[in-house]
């Protein structure tokens, strides 16, 4: 049972590793005014991704385990910080930043590596806190995949590239391609709504 556990395990740390670059990445080639401003109705932006899984990193695999992150970070639950992890202020540098969800990935690595993916944690947000490393890095994960999401898709709003890393990245496409794909799509589901009406 231990080989699939350790399979297991390092199946999912190894699908973490990769999609954390991939998040990093999508700021790569982007002015700091591109990275920081709100790209949605609810402010969503590039940076702020990156800060937010930072901070849920270091929770996650820091205090549910009893190994917190050493550094300090803000308090989720204080109303007054509600939500300041998902942008960065005008004196936060991008490289602090970044730099910090580095530092976080070490500290989670440490805490991956050392536990079976059996051992127990406690998280006191959750309906059922108590939870194991797999809970964990299956939520991470997920976490973290969901928002690369979001990443491909602002990054592709702010310059057409898309892709999930530097070698696999596709430029800019030709516009009148996209314009006609664009087009092509929004004739489809016109005609869907008028079939359905």
């Amino acid at each position: 049972m231990r080989v699939i556990d350790d399979f297991a395990k390092e199946y999912l740390h190894t699908d973490l590793r990769e999609i954390r670059e991939a998040v990093v990445w999508k700021l790569d080639g982007l002015s700091e005014y591109d990275i920081r401003r709100p790209l949605t109705s609810t402010g969503t932006n590039l940076l702020g991704l990156v800060k937010h899984l930072s901070l849920w990193e270091s929770r996650y695999f820091g205090e549910v385990f009893d190994r917190p992150f050493p550094e300090p970070s803000p308090r989720w639950n204080d109303a007054g910080e509600r939500g300041a992890d998902l942008w960065a202020t005008e004196h936060e540098t991008r490289e602090e930043i970044i730099d910090r969800y580095r530092r976080v990935w070490s500290h989670s690595d440490a805490t991956i590596t050392a536990l079976t993916i059996d051992s127990p944690g406690h998280v006191p947000w959750w309906p059922r806190p108590d939870v194991k490393l797999f809970n964990i890095l299956v939520h991470m994960l997920t976490e973290t995949g969901r928002h690369a999401g979001h990443a491909d898709i602002l990054r592709e709003q702010l310059d057409g590239s898309t892709g999930m890393a530097a070698g696999s990245a596709s430029g800019q496409r030709d516009a009148a391609f996209l314009e006609a794909q664009r087009a092509r799509i929004e004739r489809a589901a016109e005609a869907a709504a008028s079939a359905g009406a």
